[in-house]
C-alpha cells in the first residue's frame, strides 16, 4: 500500500470534499501534491461555462484535475449541497470551504451585508455537518480581521453540533498554485487581500453535557454508542430541522435510516444487514422509551399550568397520580 502523501492538513487518503471553488486552484495544489486527484471532489456554484468565462486558468485547471481522477460537480450551492444528487449519500474525511463569501452587496462592515454571509456560512455548516465520516472534519479559512471576525464562525458551527477543534494560521504559501478570487463582479479574475485569516477545524460535537439534569429528570438516551452513530441524523432531526422551511427538510425518517444502512456497510460490508436489523430494534425499543418520556412531560407541564388535557390526547392510557 502506498504511503499518504500530505498536503498541509490534507492527505491523498482523505476523501475531500471541496465547496465554493474559484478558478479550482486549491484542488489542483492538492492533487499535484498527491499525484492524483481521485479522492477529491471539487464543486462551484457557477456552471461549467461561466467558470471558464470568469477566470483565465480556469479550463486549464480543470482539464488536469479531470485527468488527474477528480470529480468535478458545476451548480453545486453550498447551503443545499446535501440534497445534490451525486452527493446525497457521500461522507467525507475533510469538507473545505475557503473564504467563504455571498458576494458584493456594499460595504463589508453593514450588518446586512454580514447578515448575508453568515446566513451562507449557517447553511454550509448545516449541510457538511450531515456528510461527515467518522472522525471528519470541516474547515473554513476565513479572515480574522474586522469586519470578518464578526461572522462569529464559532458560534454558526455550534448551531449545527459542530466543535471547534483548532484555529490555525492560513499561509497561502502553504499551498503553491493556489490563487485566490474575488469570484463575482467584473473583477471576478482578480485576488482579494488575505491579510489575517485562519483555517478553522471543526468536528461533530459530542452528546451534550446533561450531567446538571437530575437523573430522574433525564430521558432515556441510548446506552449502546455505536447505534447512537449509526442512527445519528434520526436522533437529531428535531434539533436540526427545528424552525426550518418545508424545503429543507431532505431528512425524512427513510432518509435517516438509509443513512445509517449506509454506515453499517462502512462498519462491516461483508454482512451488513444483520447488524442494521439489530440497531433498528434496540432504535425502535429506545423510541418507544423517549416518546413516553416526552409524553409524560407534556402532562406534567399541563398540570402545572392548570389545564386538565386528557391522557388520551398523548397516546397515554389515564392513570390516577398519587
Amino acid at each position: 500500500m502506498d504511503e499518504a502523501k500530505w498536503a498541509k492538513h490534507y492527505s491523498s487518503d482523505h476523501d475531500i470534499l471541496l465547496v465554493g471553488e474559484g478558478d479550482f486552484s486549491f484542488s489542483l495544489s492538492l492533487a499535484r501534491v498527491f499525484g492524483s486527484a481521485s479522492n477529491i471532489v471539487a464543486t462551484s456554484l457557477d456552471s461549467y461555462e461561466l467558470v471558464v468565462k470568469k477566470y483565465a486558468r480556469a479550463r486549464t485547471n480543470l482539464d488536469m484535475l479531470h485527468k488527474a481522477g477528480a470529480q468535478l460537480l458545476f451548480g453545486v450551492d453550498a447551503m443545499t449541497m446535501k440534497l445534490h444528487p451525486h452527493l446525497h449519500w457521500r461522507m467525507f474525511h475533510r469538507i473545505i470551504y475557503n473564504f467563504p463569501h455571498a458576494g458584493f452587496f456594499g460595504k463589508e462592515a453593514d450588518q446586512l451585508v454580514i447578515d448575508k454571509h453568515r446566513y451562507l456560512v449557517l447553511g454550509f455548516f448545516e449541510n457538511a455537518s450531515r456528510m461527515l465520516r467518522p472522525g471528519g472534519e470541516v474547515h473554513v479559512s476565513h479572515k480574522t480581521t474586522p469586519p470578518f471576525e464578526s461572522w462569529n464562525i464559532k458560534e454558526l458551527a455550534s448551531r449545527s453540533f459542530l466543535s471547534l477543534l483548532e484555529c490555525v494560521d492560513f499561509k497561502i504559501e502553504d499551498y503553491p498554485g493556489y490563487h485566490n478570487k474575488r469570484g463575482d463582479g467584473c473583477r471576478s479574475d482578480d485576488p482579494f487581500p488575505l491579510g489575517k485569516c485562519s483555517t478553522f477545524k471543526f468536528v461533530a460535537s459530542s452528546t451534550s453535557n446533561i450531567s446538571n439534569i437530575p437523573r430522574h429528570t433525564r430521558p432515556p438516551c441510548m446506552n449502546n454508542k455505536e447505534c447512537h452513530w449509526i442512527f445519528k441524523e434520526y436522533l437529531d432531526q428535531a434539533l436540526l430541522t427545528f424552525g426550518k422551511h418545508d424545503d429543507y427538510l431532505c431528512h425524512s425518517v427513510r432518509d435517516t435510516l438509509e443513512i445509517g444502512f449506509e454506515r453499517c456497510k462502512m462498519v462491516n460490508p461483508a454482512n451488513p444487514l444483520n447488524e442494521y436489523i439489530n440497531h433498528v430494534k434496540e432504535l425502535h425499543e429506545k423510541s418507544k422509551e423517549r416518546i413516553a418520556y416526552l409524553q409524560n412531560l407534556l402532562l406534567e407541564v399541563d398540570r402545572r399550568n392548570g389545564l386538565s388535557t386528557p391522557p388520551q390526547f398523548y397516546g397515554l392510557e389515564r392513570k390516577d397520580h398519587t
